[in-house]
């Protein structure tokens, strides 16, 4: 059967030519699928720009949602070439289920939790230490890696108590721990700053990268240090596609070690990723 073709496109397709001319070594055009975490959304299309220009045989379809919602598709049988994931996690799923290409998984760039607020806001929050004296809070869920990564800060603070992951805390139950403030679920971490952005929240969690086309709108109150969150790694890897021809396959390959290269890294660090995956802060 047939694998499934991936969901929604977030970002736009790219192509030097739809059916004109193929690639130089091929002499044929080919699709490749990548799933990429929200977060990336604005650097990958960029990036996909850039290769587009030299390979104009090759389109380069661009998934982008929360990481646990790719995972997901991806286990459903959507088809997926190259799968980049804001958390550890994921990949760790994806790699138990026989699904990564052999030696292909690699951690590219490192983010860091913050929490935001538009500059006219007033609010008296300084951090996630005092939270809760927000009116409401935009708040990516538990199976977003920002999400887990807030809920996990707010565990190692004392704020969230119990025996659960950090990520199956629910939002009613953070609202609860904070003292009753409301909690706007998101279902990744874009539409998180993008509440607080358009007002509709007074502070949310974020990364530190969705602040890039904001920075007149938004204050960073905390940048969130990593012994709290731990390490924020984004890794990718090529993912088995059984529907793969050999052209589609070698432009995965391709495109993949593009997202690894030097001049790559000068890209993401254009859009405040840090390319020391150390995470050292």
């Amino acid at each position: 059967m047939k694998r499934k073709l991936a969901g929604i496109l977030i970002a736009a397709l790219v192509s030097g030519c739809l059916g004109g001319c193929g690639s130089a070594e091929k002499g044929q055009n080919t699709q490749i699928q990548v799933f990429a975490a929200a977060s990336l959304n604005t650097v990958m299309s960029e990036l996909s720009e850039m290769y587009g220009k030299d390979h104009p045989g090759v389109e380069i379809s661009i998934n982008a949602d929360s990481s646990g919602t790719l995972l997901t598709q991806i286990e459903e049988g959507y088809a997926c070439d190259i799968f980049f994931s804001a958390a550890q996690k994921q990949m760790d799923t994806l790699e138990a289920d026989g699904l990564i290409k052999d030696g292909s998984r690699a951690n590219v760039v490192n983010n860091q939790l913050i929490v935001v607020t538009r500059k006219d806001s007033g609010t008296k929050v300084s951090g996630l230490e005092n939270l809760g004296e927000a009116s409401s809070i935009a708040l990516a869920n538990g199976s977003v890696p920002a999400g887990k990564y807030t809920r996990q800060a707010l565990v190692n603070l004392g704020i969230l108590q119990g025996d659960k992951a950090p990520e199956e805390y629910t939002g009613a139950e953070v609202s609860e721990a904070l003292g009753g403030v409301t909690i706007s679920d998101q279902d990744n971490v874009s539409k998180a700053i993008l509440a607080v952005v358009e007002d509709a929240c007074e502070v949310g969690t974020a990364y530190y990268s969705d602040i890039y086309g904001y920075e007149d709108q938004v204050e960073v109150l905390q940048k969130v240090p990593y012994d709290l969150t731990g390490v924020v790694n984004y890794p990718v890897c090529l993912v088995k596609n059984d529907e793969a021809d050999e052209a589609q396959s070698e432009a995965s390959r391709d495109f993949y070690e593009f997202l690894l290269s030097d001049e790559a890294k000068e890209v993401y660090e254009n859009y405040y990723f840090d390319t020391d995956i150390s995470g050292e802060n």
